[in-house]
């Protein structure tokens, strides 16, 4: 057994593996676990993946995979319940688990098998718990593809602690006890979640006249706004960019309340040789691109700024207009967007400009629309705060399962005093 003078210095785990009990030893990786190569030459086995949880699921429940080249099939690596399944690439991002199904996976992934010194429940806590995965984050070059690969030989000489078995069943026990009474407890307040934006999403659609018909006498919203959207001047060319004062926006600020300020500025020159409106306060901003029902769609601009492609701004007749009823209209007016942009052609889940004019609106009195926008405002702020304390007790639900399998796997409590 080696000690942790001989495994080198690993900066994210050393310390809790120095603080470890007595009785544990520390081992690296390679002493622990033998590489397997067998391949699915006869395609007996099912396809399988890695998800990013850990969990080892048929392809087909990950959906919208393409589908690999037959004669790929006899490359990939078969992996037997309870044998390691890592995808070196998304390590940094949990791509590793215990399989507790039998079939093939990428080739290029690596599937490991114990020597017998390790519990298979607990090495899968032990590789997933928070101070290896800051590990891993440590052993890549970059975040691009490739150089965030892991290298086999970074993997070998990870030190992992090794408690007696007896003990190791104990902590597998305990974990996967505890970890599924917290995600029991995130999934019902993820689902009252879903059921609280439901909830606004009716508020919004109730309170907003319904969708006109042609012929309605409703008109084009291109004809009473100005649409349009920006672009990204190149990162390279710094001439665009140092010593900047404009604004400029990318579509994160759809899921703020309002726009107040901006995190990047651009420059004059920019603006000249650049597709870079500069749209006016009062303008409604809307995500063009990346946009979920439950996620913020569009936000209120409160100062003079520029935006980048995947945002479109649109700027109200003011005469016509109150901006923040015509961001609720928007935001009721969600689906049909989407449906105009997916018979115009567009990738499906995006929107384009050209689907915001043609949208058919009906534009009831100023008066009328203060009136509705004030009642939104009051409506819907209750409900999201809900949804931010929801979502608060979550994460906090989050960091509490994280704490809890790192103190657990590295000897921080004896769970056989807590069981």
């Amino acid at each position: 057994m080696s000690s942790l003078t001989l495994i080198g210095a690993h900066r994210a785990v050393s310390e809790l593996l120095e603080n470890r009990p007595k009785s544990w030893d520390v081992v690296r990786f390679k002493g622990l676990f033998e590489r397997l190569d067998r391949r699915n030459v006869d395609l007996a086995y099912e396809m399988l993946s890695l998800r990013s949880t850990g969990e080892v699921v048929a392809r087909a429940e990950m959906g919208g995979r393409q589908e690999p080249d037959e004669s790929s099939l006899p490359k990939y690596l078969v992996a037997e319940i309870d044998d390691l399944v890592v995808n070196p690439m998304w390590l940094i991002g949990g791509g590793i688990g215990v399989s507790r199904r039998a079939g093939a996976v990428s080739p290029d992934y690596r599937v490991f098998r114990s020597h017998g010194a390790l519990h298979p429940r607990f090495v899968h806590h032990l590789l997933r718990s928070q101070p290896y995965l800051d590990q891993y984050l440590l052993y890549t070059r970059a975040q691009t593809t490739f150089d965030r690969r892991v290298q086999q030989s970074d993997l070998d000489n990870l030190p992992l602690p090794v408690p007696p078995l007896e003990e190791q069943r104990a902590i597998a026990d305990y974990l996967d006890r505890e970890t599924v009474r917290i995600d029991t407890l995130i999934e019902e307040q993820q689902r009252l979640i879903e059921m609280l934006r439901e909830r606004r999403r009716l508020a919004i659609t109730n309170a907003i006249p319904p969708r006109p018909s042609v012929g309605s006498g409703a008109d084009k919203l291109g004809r009473t706004a100005r649409i349009g959207n920006g672009s990204t001047p190149r990162r390279e060319n710094r001439a665009y960019w140092d010593g900047g004062d404009v604004p400029w926006l990318n579509s994160s600020v759809v899921n703020q309340t309002r726009v107040h300020s901006a995190v990047e500025f651009t420059t004059a020159a920019a603006l000249a040789e650049c597709h870079l409106p500069i749209v006016p306060p009062g303008s409604v901003l809307v995500g063009l691109t990346g946009q979920g029902k439950t996620r913020g769609m569009a936000t209120i601009l409160d100062i003079e700024a520029t935006v980048n492609q995947h945002l479109a701004y649109v700027t109200p007749d003011r005469a016509k207009w109150w901006p923040d009823y015509l961001l609720w209209l928007l935001t009721a007016a969600y689906d049909d967007l989407r449906r105009i942009s997916e018979e115009n052609g567009s990738t499906k889940g995006g929107l384009t400009c050209e689907a915001l004019k043609q949208l058919r609106v009906i534009i009831p009195p100023i008066d009328e629309q203060r009136r509705i926008a004030f009642h939104l405002d009051e409506r819907t702020a209750k409900t999201d705060t809900l949804i931010a304390e929801t979502e608060r007790f979550i994460e906090l639900a989050r960091e509490r399962r994280s704490a809890l399998i790192t103190a657990a796997v590295t000897g921080q409590i004896d769970v056989r005093e807590v069981a």
